[in-house]
Parts: structure tokens; C-alpha cells; sequence
């Protein structure tokens, strides 16, 4: 607990930035931290939160009422608005938290305006990221946070997270201090400008895991507004374990690969912006590589290693430790060849054995088939052999060692 507490306060005034982008003006902004105070310094943990990539347009006068699905419990909930893929200044000029009722629905009396260092309005550079001020109340664990957010001008790329597999809503206008849902008819399945929540729990020694990952851990193939990610499990696990883990962000991304841009950022280039910058994060979960492999890119099983020591070099240098899974099984899915599985095989044996991670989990060995080990367990399997159903993603959250998470590096 003493060297876990210490290690809290030692790393508190690590500077942060925001992953350069290959393309687009995102490339040299700055992490934007409008408070005198860091997060990191008040013993904030993320609560929740979605990996920032490039939408479509912004559009001027348009509200959003965003659904998500807290983990840790904690006092003076924090949101951080992105605009990491923005070309132009980003104007938010309200933005509420509150929690669900039913639908676009608010509980009574539970829609609290946010403030940015002391203001109603913040205006967020391009490729920045802005925390607002603490807002007074207790969150508690697994609540659905309601975050609701209106732009008089937005303009140029928008940036967010396409697959939310959570159902949220919009409307033209501003109508971010209304708890009824008269105004908000429109849905979307996206969450549009929040990519963080964090909360103060009342053990100052809490912290949180990231899971850095593709569309399996994006949640692709389980039901949706039901939380049932692997992710949402783990939080579940956690709520009810003796440990000092608490908080799950999801930073997955459907499509992503390792190693090159294409579906989001690569996970070396959205490292920092994603999972590094979390507020109270102990530990990194690392599964991600199919995509890589399932490619035919060329990608060698010597290329992926590459990329998962860098990624365990630079967690380690801001102090954070790193779990690694091993690739699920994929054959049936189009993509899938012998040379493939090869390299995935010679990937998997390396997480297994190399001894470089702080902890393993091994998905592979949870979702194969006995029969045929290149396979995923038609059981777990969401239908298209590579994705994993709702209980895939339980059985997947089920096997990963606790302790594991609650390391100290």
C-alpha cells in the first residue's frame, strides 16, 4: 500500500503529451491542461473512457447527450473534451453531466453544469484535449454517466469514437440543461468530443488499468447498451475484488493495428494521447495484433514483437506496468491463411514466454476450440470467428489474474 501510494505521488508531475498524428494538424499540439493542479496531483483515476479518432464534420449549433458506463466510485467527476483531430479551435459553450433515467432521460436533479477553469465556455486549441474543473457530488461505481455537450460553431473534422456499441443521442440547438428528453430525438452510436471521465475515489491508493486494443476489445459482437465488452466485465470483477484497481478505461478501436495507421492511429502513435495520459493508471493491458497479422501486410511475427517491447518500454518509463494477452484464434474468418497463423503462433509464444510483461493473460488458450486450436469455440464465438459473443467476452474477463493488474514498476 506505502510504496503503491508513494509511486502515486512520485509520478504525479510526469508531463504528458499528446501522440503526434501522421497526418492532419493533430501532429504538434499539446495535451491542454487548463487547471492550475494536474489530475494526477489530486489522485484522480479515470472512470471511463473511449479512444479519440477522426469523425466526420462538425456542425454548428449541435448537441450531444453522451451515454457511458462508469467503473470506479469517486467524488468531483472530471471530463476531458477532445479535439485531437480538429484542424480548427473547438468552442463548447455548455457542457452537463448527469445520470441517466431511461433513454435521453435525466434522474431529476441530477444535471449539474461543468465549468473550465471557472467558465461556462471552453474553447479547445486543434489537436488539444481540455479537463474541466471538479464537479461537486459523489459518482458511484457502474453508473451510467449522461454527458451532454453543444457547440454554437463546430466546423472541420470532429473528433470521437465511431463504435460505442451504446446508444447516446443528439439534437440541433442547445438543450444540454434539459433533464427531459423531449428535445433529444435523434440517436447516434457514437460518443462525439469526450474521451475521459475521472472521478477522486476516497482511497487515494486507487488506480486503474487500460486496455489497449482492437474491435475485440472495442466490444465488437456484444450486445449493445448492455456493457458487456470484456472490458465492462473486468470493471464488474474488479468492483467486487480486494484490490486497489478499480477504474477501466476501454481504449479500443475497431480495426486498429499495432503497427500502422489505418483504422485510428497505430497503437505505438496513440499511446500517450490514450493510455499513458489516463489519470491514476497502474497498469496497460496489451491485446492487439490480429489486425496486424490477419492483414497479409507482410507483418512478421519479428515486427509485431518489436512493437509490443516498445510499447512495454514506454509504459515502464512512465512508471506503469504491462499485462499482455495472447492473439485469439481467427480461422474462418476471410482473412485467415496458414502463413497467419504462423506468425500469430509465433507471436502468442513469445507473449507466453519471453518473461518481458508484468503479467499475461491467455485469451488464445480461453477462446480456441479443443478441436481445432486455430479456431475459436463455436460457444464463445459471435458468429463471424474472430469476434467473441457476449459470453466469449465473460469468459475472457474471467481468466485475467487480478493481482496481475495491481503491480508496482
Amino acid at each position: 500500500m506505502t510504496g503503491r501510494f508513494a509511486r502515486v505521488l512520485g509520478l504525479a508531475a510526469v508531463l504528458l503529451a499528446t501522440v503526434a498524428c501522421q497526418t492532419g494538424p493533430a501532429q504538434a499540439a499539446p495535451v491542454w491542461e487548463p487547471s492550475a493542479q494536474s489530475a494526477a496531483a489530486r489522485h484522480d483515476v479515470v472512470t471511463w473512457g473511449a479512444s479519440a479518432d477522426q469523425m466526420g464534420q462538425g456542425t454548428a449549433d449541435r448537441g450531444y447527450r453522451l451515454v457511458v458506463h462508469t467503473s470506479a466510485a469517486g467524488s468531483d467527476l472530471r471530463v476531458r473534451l477532445s479535439n485531437a483531430f480538429g484542424d480548427r479551435p473547438l468552442t463548447l459553450d455548455s457542457v452537463y453531466a448527469g445520470l441517466q433515467s431511461q433513454g435521453a432521460a435525466l434522474k431529476p436533479g441530477s444535471n449539474k453544469r461543468l465549468t473550465f477553469d471557472g467558465a461556462g465556455t471552453v474553447t479547445v486549441p486543434a489537436g488539444a484535449t481540455a479537463w474541466s474543473d471538479p464537479l461537486p457530488g459523489s459518482l458511484p461505481a457502474g453508473s451510467n454517466l449522461v454527458v451532454s455537450l453543444h457547440s454554437p460553431d463546430a466546423a472541420g473534422p470532429a473528433t470521437g469514437h465511431w463504435m460505442a456499441m451504446q446508444t447516446s443521442y443528439a439534437a440541433q440547438g442547445d438543450h444540454t440543461a434539459e433533464e427531459s428528453a423531449a428535445n433529444w430525438t435523434e440517436t447516434t452510436g457514437s460518443w462525439w468530443y469526450l474521451d475521459s471521465v475521472s472521478v477522486r475515489p476516497k482511497n487515494p491508493a486507487t488506480g486503474a488499468v487500460v486496455a489497449l486494443g482492437d474491435s475485440i476489445t472495442d466490444g465488437w459482437a456484444s450486445t449493445s447498451d448492455q456493457n458487456r465488452r470484456w472490458p465492462d466485465y473486468l470493471a464488474r470483477r474488479l468492483q467486487k475484488a480486494d484490490t486497489e484497481v478499480k477504474g477501466v478505461a476501454d481504449e479500443g478501436i475497431s480495426g486498429n493495428k499495432v503497427l500502422a495507421d489505418g483504422a485510428g492511429q497505430a497503437a505505438l502513435n496513440r499511446l500517450d494521447r490514450d493510455v499513458l495520459s489516463q489519470p491514476g493508471v497502474r497498469s496497460v493491458f496489451l491485446f492487439e495484433g490480429v489486425n496486424d497479422i490477419k492483414a497479409h501486410s507482410g507483418v512478421t511475427a519479428a515486427d509485431l514483437i518489436a512493437g509490443y517491447q516498445e510499447v512495454v518500454r514506454r509504459a515502464h518509463a512512465a512508471g506503469k506496468c504491462v499485462v499482455a494477452s495472447t492473439v485469439g484464434p481467427f480461422e474462418g474468418w476471410s482473412e485467415w491463411d496458414p502463413a497467419g497463423e504462423a506468425v500469430r503462433q509465433q507471436v502468442n509464444q513469445y507473449i507466453r514466454t519471453s518473461g518481458e510483461f508484468d503479467g499475461i493473460a491467455d485469451f488464445d488458450r480461453i477462446l480456441r476450440s479443443p478441436y481445432d486450436q486455430a479456431r475459436m469455440l463455436p460457444f464463445l464465438d459471435g458468429g463471424d470467428h474472430i469476434h467473441p459473443n457476449d459470453k466469449g467476452m465473460q469468459a475472457m474477463a474471467d481468466s485475467v489474474d487480478l493481482a496481475s493488474l495491481d503491480c508496482d514498476h
